[in-house]
């Protein structure tokens, strides 16, 4: 009963954040998208809470990865859509999710440390972009993709954070040095990464640093 309350107020969940996103469109087509990608990482507290097996946590963001493809395609839930329609941001978003429900749920059994892979992608990440948009600060190019210095920055002082209350919390040793070099090693990721892949690429890389530290 406790997993299926949990699948229940989890879809609740995102849908209010989906529809809370229609209030930012107002400032801009990016101001929904962020709005919608830090929101959404929140879910796994929800996750954390009710969820007692792999199969119940995974299921949610197993649908999301069908109805965020059909989105991409269709346009079904435009205020989380590019105008551009550059890259599968959304569906690797939810396909992260999955990928790290079956890992931390099921297989090591540490949802904690989901818990910090998927903040670092929404928080990190998210805020990264709208920091690094609103703050002039030089730009660099990496492919097609413009980054900034100030966004660059942000993405390192957030993962540096969230990695470092989590190694203190779980009494890691050395968590200062540890912290420092996870969040390099995630900052570089994040600027290499191309068309939304860093939705993809930044979870589970940080689960399997922080589950190997």
């Amino acid at each position: 009963m406790q997993n299926i309350l949990g699948i229940i107020v989890s879809y609740i969940f995102i849908a209010i954040v989906i529809i809370s996103g229609k209030f930012f469109e107002k400032i801009g087509k990016e101001a929904s998208r962020k709005f919608i990608h830090i929101m959404l990482s929140n879910w796994w507290f929800i996750a954390m809470y009710f969820f007692t097996n792999a199969f119940s946590a995974a299921l949610v963001p197993m649908t999301f990865v069908i109805i965020n493809y059909i989105s991409y395609k269709k346009n079904l839930i435009s205020v989380m859509e590019r105008e551009n329609q550059d890259g599968l941001g959304t569906v690797y978003y939810a396909i992260s999710l999955l990928i790290v429900s079956i890992f931390t749920f099921g297989i090591i059994k540490r949802p904690e440390i989901g818990l910090c892979s998927i903040l670092i992608m929404g928080y990190g990440d998210g805020l990264a972009a709208v920091i690094g948009k609103s703050i002039k600060s030089y730009e660099y190019k990496i492919g097609n993709t413009k980054k900034t210095i100030a966004g660059t920055l942000t993405m390192l002082l957030i993962t540096l954070i969230i990695v470092a209350i989590f190694l203190y919390t779980t009494k890691s040793n050395l968590w200062i040095i540890k912290s420092i070099i996870i969040s390099i090693i995630l900052t570089i990721l994040e600027a290499i990464s191309i068309k939304g892949t860093d939705n993809l690429t930044l979870p589970i890389i940080t689960c399997l640093l922080l589950w190997k530290f």
